[in-house]
């Protein structure tokens, strides 16, 4: 059962604030999948700590760097479960995570951080594998 929205609203504002989209409809995450060229880096938030205090802060640091994908979105899992599981399904062929971090490359999948990566590790070393990939794929 979701949260109640007034709960996380703070947590997509977070995101919000910083330039990223929020998808909240499977509708809109197809749109969004359709668009193909360029790079692309995909967010699944999620309500638990390691979202908090490393996932949303490392895509935030991250996109703030000189190379950056062309396109950043966010799906909020357990909260908009149609456009996460949607997003989970065009993603590529990865275990469903949340928080995940997805970097895609003329639609496909070029880079993944799972949430066993993102437990426990801090936003700047998020951060910093975040750039090293959008240095190679950017």
């Amino acid at each position: 059962m979701p949260y109640p929205e007034q709960l996380v609203a703070p947590m997509r504002a977070e995101l919000t604030s910083a330039g990223v989209r929020e998808l909240r409809t499977a509708g809109e995450v197809d749109t969004w999948f359709a668009e193909k060229q360029g790079t692309s880096l995909l967010l699944v938030n999620s309500v638990c700590g390691c979202a908090a205090g490393s996932a949303r802060p490392a895509v935030k640091l991250a996109i703030n760097g000189s190379r950056k994908p062309d396109r950043v979105a966010t799906v909020f899992a357990g909260q908009d479960v149609e456009a996460t599981a949607r997003a989970r399904a065009l993603i590529g062929d990865v275990p469903p995570s949340s928080p995940s971090i997805a970097l895609l490359k003329d639609g496909e999948l070029v880079h993944f951080v799972p949430r066993h990566l993102i437990e426990g590790q801090s936003a700047e070393v998020i951060a910093g594998e975040l750039a090293a990939a959008f240095n190679q794929h950017c």
